[in-house]
């Protein structure tokens, strides 16, 4: 069976509600012959019979295999479809596609992620990552700090994730757009997180969320010193296929779903993304 084409079985084994419309569904193919792995910024084409397929980013580490996390926002009929879901029930994948992050240049680096709302899914791959080994000495990291945005306390998501994180020693900074009367955590865009002191000569910056956050995130990256080499972002199209066969996503010669969903912005520059050139 080719999973570029035909969609292979998956179960889920594990639902995590996140936040009221956000899950994580962990999934495992049933069919053991067919060999499946990632590396993390990859994404995979899921399918619901008569409900269609979408390209989701995998939110696990590559360490948990031969199980694989989904985290999907509850938007329309297919997202709707998976959430009425329960453990045991079928879905199809293919994949997985894409580019990932560099992970193997991330070496004797300081690791700063910023995301927003569901943005964090595809960054929470790469730091489950970087710790599966417990330490980050292990993975040759040097330190791992978080920022990360929400618009409300209640729809901040990967409670648990972020949680654990702290434990482990990240440094995890939140803020939410409007507070309530229990939130003791910083009011306002994540953009005011970001601080001179979080930035060194070995940062790399990893950002993902709302495009408008990200274009302004990227530019006070820049203007703080990192080299556009040195941050990465994904970048959201509408995928159809996949594989670069439709041409839904193309975007000035390149395809996202082939050339991304992981982007340098130096990468993006060359391209003459107008949000990202300088």
């Amino acid at each position: 069976m080719n999973s570029n084409f035909i969609p292979s079985t998956a179960i889920i084994r594990e639902i995590q509600q996140e936040n009221k419309t956000i899950a994580t569904f962990r999934l495992e193919l049933t069919d053991k012959t067919i060999p499946f792995s990632f590396q993390p910024g990859q994404f995979c084409m899921l399918s619901v019979p008569h409900f269609g397929e979408a390209a989701f980013s995998i939110s696990s580490s590559p360490s948990i295999l031969p199980h694989f996390d989904l985290s999907i926002r509850n938007t329309g009929s297919l997202t709707g479809a998976i959430h009425t879901m329960h453990p045991h029930d079928l879905v199809g994948i293919r994949g997985p596609f894409g580019t990932p992050f560099p992970i193997k240049t991330f070496s004797n680096c300081d690791l700063l992620f910023i995301a927003g709302g569901i943005g964090l899914a595809p960054l929470k791959s790469v730091i489950d990552y970087c710790l599966f080994k417990n330490t980050l000495k292990d993975n040759g990291v040097n330190t791992i700090s978080l920022l990360y945005g929400s618009r409300t306390p209640s729809e901040i998501a990967f409670g648990a994730a972020i949680k654990d994180w702290q434990e482990q020693g990240l440094t995890c900074n939140l803020t939410v757009d409007e507070g309530d009367s229990s939130w003791q955590g910083h009011v306002g865009l994540v953009t005011e997180l970001l601080q001179k002191n979080l930035i060194t000569e070995k940062t790399k910056a990893l950002v993902c969320g709302p495009p408008l956050m990200i274009r302004f995130i990227i530019k006070l990256l820049s203007e703080m010193g990192i080299s556009s080499d040195h941050i990465y972002t994904t970048l959201e199209r509408h995928m159809k296929c996949g594989i670069g066969i439709c041409g839904h996503c193309h975007l000035d010669g390149k395809l996202v779903c082939k050339d991304g969903p992981v982007f340098s912005l130096s990468q993006l520059q060359d391209m003459d993304v107008m949000e990202f050139s300088t």
